[in-house]
């Protein structure tokens, strides 16, 4: 019998738990033994079917050495940070679906892991269920990556998707998700784009090699997207999605999150509800698509587990990148179009931007410009009366 602990009792620990239950056959069958949680940590004691392997105390699992593997569900950058270092101390493998703490403390604990010769693995950080870092690692690793851009956060494209759909203000679209339990009461971390942008700092670190500080990375999410430039931007055959991006620069390379417009024959105009869509670009693969479901209880577990079987079937330490900083640029150095509604004449947007493509004029004017650097693009702007303005996928 192979035993693990589950850091954490929420939403994905608890969705683990089921996992290795539910699908206990499988998982023998892979490992040749049984795989059983042996310790839960949490805060609160609680009756649920595995209340006699609840323990409050860290060191109970830290100090027991049937236990091969921990995983950590339990989010943050505090505790869940400590007790993964000693974990991995205490020379055992970490599985984890924190993308807050990967983007800011991966590249440190996986040094860690490889210094005591265990995993420090993470598949379930980005994407939820979606296999996305080890294709990006393994199977394209022998592609030089050159971006990677998607929609990372299915609340916000919910949000989006209803506004579309149905004609709803943000805060009508927001108000349904919450509802339906797909927002958080307090929406901040999806709707204002920090949870997209932790996971595109992951991918990045993943594909240039270099630490992204999460701090550098503008993330801009969709509380400014109002129901008229939706509207706008269907009719001239366009969707507004939340993207976080990853490009490679002739001299760097950048990261952001920003809400951009899309040309609707794009497939990841049309991913929809509450799915993610993940778009890698490598110069001998071009791009590939990863799309499903991007979070949830069981989908997130699923690739936790699935990291389980991996620390405990694998010796290969191949997930790793260098703390160095350097090469990180300002994303306003990227050239993209950019979509402006401004008070004023389309002759207003052509004095300032030569050809453009105008896409509604009445008592306001919209248009895209054509491919500029967000630093220019500002610049040019400067003598108009801006009334938004939103990056396009150029």
């Amino acid at each position: 019998m192979i035993h693990t602990a589950i850091m954490g009792y929420g939403t994905v620990g608890s969705g683990v738990a089921k996992v290795i239950e539910n699908n206990a056959g499988e998982i023998r069958k892979k490992l040749g033994e049984v795989l059983n949680v042996k310790k839960v940590l949490v805060r609160r004691f609680r009756d649920c079917p595995y209340r006699s392997r609840m323990t409050n105390d860290f060191r109970d699992i830290e100090s027991d050495p049937e236990i091969q593997v921990v995983v950590e569900t339990i989010g943050g950058v505090g505790a869940a940070y400590e007790y993964t270092k000693r974990a991995l101390l205490a020379g055992k493998h970490v599985v984890t679906a924190n993308k807050q703490l990967v983007a800011e403390k991966g590249c440190e604990l996986l040094e860690l892991a490889r210094e005591r010769r265990v995993h420090y693995l993470f598949e379930a950080s980005v994407g939820g269920g979606i296999p996305i870092l080890h294709p990006l690692t393994e199977c394209m690793s022998a592609n030089h990556i050159e971006e990677i851009y998607g929609i990372l956060n299915g609340t916000s494209n919910y949000i989006l998707t209803r506004m579309v759909r149905n004609g709803a203000s943000f805060d009508g679209a927001l108000a349904e998700a919450q509802r339906h339990g797909y927002a958080e009461a307090d929406p901040t971390a999806d709707v204002d784009g920090l949870d997209a942008g932790r996971k595109i700092c992951i991918l990045a670190d993943l594909a240039f090699g270099h630490q992204v500080n999460p701090a550098a990375v503008p993330m801009e999410g969709i509380r400014g997207i109002t129901l008229r430039d939706v509207r706008i931007a269907r009719r001239g055959g366009y969707r507004i999605k939340l993207l976080g991006r990853a490009v490679r620069l002739p001299n760097g390379h950048t990261a952001y999150v920003a809400p951009h417009l899309i040309p609707e024959t794009l497939p990841v105009a049309n991913v929809e509800d509450v799915f993610n869509a993940i778009i890698v670009r490598g110069n001998a693969t071009g791009e590939v698509m990863f799309y499903g479901r991007g979070a949830g209880e069981l989908p997130t577990a699923s690739a936790c587990v699935a990291d389980v079987m991996e620390c405990l079937t694998s010796q290969q330490w191949t997930v790793q990148w260098s703390p160095d900083t350097t090469g990180f640029r300002d994303p306003a150095e990227l050239a993209t179009r950019h979509y402006f509604r401004i008070d004023g004449s389309l002759n207003d947007a052509l004095r300032a931007f030569g050809e453009v493509e105008a896409l509604r004029e009445d008592n306001e004017t919209s248009f895209l410009t054509e491919c500029v650097s967000g630093a220019e693009a500002a610049e040019r702007a400067k003598g108009l009366n801006v009334l938004a303005c939103i990056r396009a996928l150029s």
